[in-house]
């Protein structure tokens, strides 16, 4: 559930927003990660007490053109992010092969990558978890030492934090953060991912129990994931804000102008990026799949063997996105803008998510007495 909000499509949200706006939208950035922690609560709240997970839901409660419309905007949002994922792990190969691999490359390479974790979730859900896990402490070690290198200003960090602005300028840049935070596709992956625990239904003291801890997990996991935007934002705000650069830098470029900036010092700062980028791609890749497994199996009410739904999911991502890489491969400005937009896409396509969940949340004959009150 954490890696959704640490994917590269965040990243290219957080570096705009720095270079673009400066502090001035991690207040925006801490009330995002806030709301999103209340959505994935909510999600994990209805996964635990039905049993079922959202898009299964929307399919028994809503009529079915509703359901339809509603599974078509899932998996819209879905596609775009997976764009976002699989052209930022192919930048990511790119920049650690110093050139070598062009996008393209990089693009089928992350393609077949799913597939090596599918075939680890064979050894069970917990050595997978544990993947994870390294993925995202090699993120968080990746983007703390650039942290560290910028070594930015700690009032006006705060001020950023605690005094809300917006203007003209930056109002495309928030949109983007709110999207590419709260994720459409994360609210229905984390309702079927409580089901792989066992919760005796039955014993209420269970479900609450159950919630408790998911509560505490779910905490835990988005602290740790502002504190990794937090620090992504922060450098590049800390480096590029008021620049002549500020209005060209994305995922692309972002490496090479750090490097200029900051200098390369024992290990490179640009292979540091490169490395934290690519773990941000490896590991979304990953969610997509699992989030297009529900989405697709709980609204058609069919089921399907995972290879085959990852080979669907990866076909609708990965043919626009190759198509993406060929064209956009020697423009990284468009490649940047089509990132910039997709986070809007994101931002447009939450309440298709939100409203279904808060009706069914609240709903006594659906959650019994786990339904939120007004």
């Amino acid at each position: 559930m954490r890696i959704a909000f640490l994917d590269p499509g965040n990243l290219e949200g957080d570096l705009q927003a720095g270079a673009v706006a400066g502090y001035s939208l991690l207040w925006l950035l801490m009330w995002a990660t806030a709301m999103g922690l209340l959505v994935q609560l909510l999600s994990a709240r209805l996964g635990v007490a039905t049993g079922r997970h959202l898009a299964e839901l929307c399919r028994e409660e809503y009529p079915t053109w509703a359901g339809m419309v509603l599974w078509v905007m899932a998996e819209l949002a879905l596609i775009g992010s997976d764009i976002q994922e699989v052209i930022g792990s192919a930048i990511a190969i790119k920049i650690l092969t110093n050139g070598l691999l062009p996008l393209w490359a990089g693009v089928i390479i992350t393609a077949l990558d799913c597939f090596v974790f599918l075939f680890l979730e064979n050894y069970g859900i917990r050595k997978l978890e544990a993947v994870f896990a390294v993925l995202i402490g090699t993120m968080a070690v990746a983007f703390a030492w650039m942290f560290g290198q910028a070594k930015p200003s700690g009032s006006e960090l705060l001020v950023g934090i605690l005094v809300p602005k917006l203007s003209s300028r930056t109002i495309q840049k928030a949109v983007g953060v709110v999207g590419c935070i709260i994720m459409p596709h994360n609210v229905f992956l984390h309702s079927a991912l409580v089901q792989s625990r066992e919760v005796n239904k039955r014993q209420k003291y269970r479900v609450q129990e159950a919630k408790n801890y998911y509560t505490i997990e779910s905490t835990i996991a988005l602290i740790v994931s502002f504190m990794i935007n937090l620090f992504v934002t922060t450098v590049f705000a800390k480096g590029f804000y008021n620049t002549d650069l500020a209005d060209s830098i994305g995922l692309v470029n972002a490496g090479q102008y750090l490097q200029d900036k900051y200098g390369g010092g024992l290990f490179p700062i640009l292979y540091i990026w490169g490395i934290g980028l690519l773990a941000a791609g490896q590991s979304s890749t990953i969610t997509g799949t699992y989030a297009g497994q529900f989405i697709m199996g709980g609204f058609l009410n069919f089921k399907m063997k995972k290879w085959l739904r990852a080979l669907i999911t990866r076909s609708c991502a990965i043919i626009p996105t190759i198509i993406v890489a060929l064209v956009f491969d020697s423009s990284e400005a468009t490649l940047d803008v089509l990132n910039e937009w997709l986070n809007v896409l994101q931002s447009i396509q939450i309440p298709f998510a939100l409203i279904p969940l808060l009706c069914l949340v609240s709903k006594e004959q659906i959650m019994g007495t786990f339904k939120i009150g007004p």
